[in-house]
């Protein structure tokens, strides 16, 4: 029993061997069968790889043979252009041949003669254009910066302001106070005109004497300026309107600037169109500044015709003009503080007719218009004035009108206005030219 168990196992072990020897075959035989697999894969992508590079080999040949044949295309084409090249410069010079032939002296002296005009016309072209740039250049670099540049300087111009606005509230100007002294000796002794002369005369002293305003009513605040080019109007309006109110402040101007929809006067004489400011360019390298303060009671008496008035006789010629003028000095009487002066313009349209009739009150007294029709009829209104009898304050007497200044603007053919600026006897106009830092240089009256 025991030797068959141990045949048995034997037996057993064997077959063990016999099956694990087979098993190990099998896997041997798999490894190679995948390693024949993996190398047939290399040996095909290496021949696809193959392949892949020929055609891309052959491309770059295709493409540089193509390249080549260009080229060559392109050097035919060349060489036929110089060969046509060559040929018509051949064509030219036996061309130039024949015509040197053919030439006589004269022609030749033609062709000299032109060569210079060519040349010569060139130069010019030429020595145009140097100019034209070093021109250019010049005013480049000799372009000034703004003069009277109301920021440079502005507390300059703050107190030239200032002492305009004193001056022209307090101060009449000579040729004012020389018509008014005249006017006084020319009235009768111990008369009421007379009287009202002598009051005139006193006030005019004394606000001088003290530098205060003349008048209770200090006015509109009418500025005219005249500047270069580039000035800065709107910087020059702003210390306008600090000057004025500083001038409001100390009693230079009294507060009389009122809001025509409340009837409010808060506003320090500084609200819409007050100041009133004017601006006009000139050719000159200076700012003048002229300043004149208009009251109310004479403002009120100034009127504007319109030509042929009916009712007056008043036609479209000088004499319907001194109707209508006189009329307006008979109107207002005594009301507009007289004896007055009166700007009176021609022509224009109602606004620029008023504007221009205000400009004609910048005029000295003592001046003379240089149209000799409007000079005659300036003289005219003043003495014919002056006889009617209304005088000084409408008391009577010998003087109504101290002066009449005349302008004259184009109008339309279906217009023709007369516009009448009445100014009291405080005929307070006053006008100052600026130095570069906006400094008074000299006074205009």
């Amino acid at each position: 029993m025991a030797k068959k168990k141990a045949t048995k196992k034997v037996a057993k072990k064997a077959t063990k061997k016999a099956t694990n020897k087979k098993a190990t075959k099998k896997k041997a035989a798999k490894k190679k069968t995948a390693k024949k697999k993996t190398a047939k894969k290399k040996t095909a992508k290496k021949a696809t790889k193959k392949k892949v590079a020929k055609k891309a080999t052959k491309k770059k040949v295709t493409k540089k043979a193509t390249k080549k044949k260009v080229a060559k295309k392109a050097t035919k084409k060349k060489v036929a252009k110089k060969k046509t090249a060559k040929k018509a410069t051949k064509k030219k010079t036996a061309k130039k041949k024949t015509a040197k032939k053919n030439i006589t002296p004269q022609k030749t002296k033609n062709r000299v003669v032109k060569r210079k005009a060519t040349t010569k016309k060139v130069a010019k072209k030429s020595t145009k254009k140097s100019t034209k740039k070093t021109a250019k250049k010049a005013t480049k670099k000799t372009t000034p910066q703004l003069s009277f540049d109301p920021k440079a300087h502005s507390a300059n111009l703050f107190d030239s302001l200032l002492e305009l606005i004193r001056m022209t509230s307090a101060e009449l100007p000579n040729d004012v106070q020389k018509v008014i002294l005249e006017a006084l000796e020319r009235e009768e002794k111990n008369t009421s005109a007379e009287y009202a002369m002598n009051i005139i005369k006193a006030n005019i002293e004394l606000a001088m004497k003290k530098s205060q305003p003349l008048c209770q009513d200090t006015g509109t605040i009418l500025f005219f300026v005249e500047h270069p080019a580039g000035f800065r109007q709107g910087d020059f309006t702003k210390v306008v309107h600090k000057a004025v109110i500083k001038a409001t402040e100390i009693g230079y101007l009294r507060q009389n600037s009122v809001d025509s929809l409340t009837g409010e006067n808060k506003c320090m004489n500084v609200g819409p169109g007050h100041p009133d400011i004017h601006f006009h360019e000139h050719d000159k390298d200076t700012v003048e500044i002229r300043l004149v303060l208009k009251g109310g009671g004479c403002e009120n008496v100034g009127a504007q015709y319109a030509l042929p008035h009916t009712e007056l006789g008043a036609g479209r010629d000088l004499d319907g003009v001194r109707k209508v003028i006189l009329d307006a000095v008979q109107k207002a009487q005594g009301k507009g503080c007289g004896p007055g002066v009166l700007g009176v313009t021609i022509g224009g349209d109602r606004g620029s007719g008023y504007v221009h009739s205000k400009e004609q009150l910048l005029r000295r007294l003592d001046d003379e218009n240089t149209i000799e029709d409007l000079a005659t009829l300036e003289k005219d209104i003043v003495s014919t004035a002056n006889e009617l009898g209304i005088g000084p304050m409408g008391f009577g007497g010998k003087t109504t009108l101290l002066g009449c200044k005349i302008g004259v603007l184009n109008r339309l053919p279906a217009s023709y206005f007369v516009s009448i600026s009445y100014m009291c006897w405080a005929y307070r106009r006053h006008g100052i030219v600026l130095k570069k830092d906006n400094s008074i240089s000299k006074t205009l009256y």
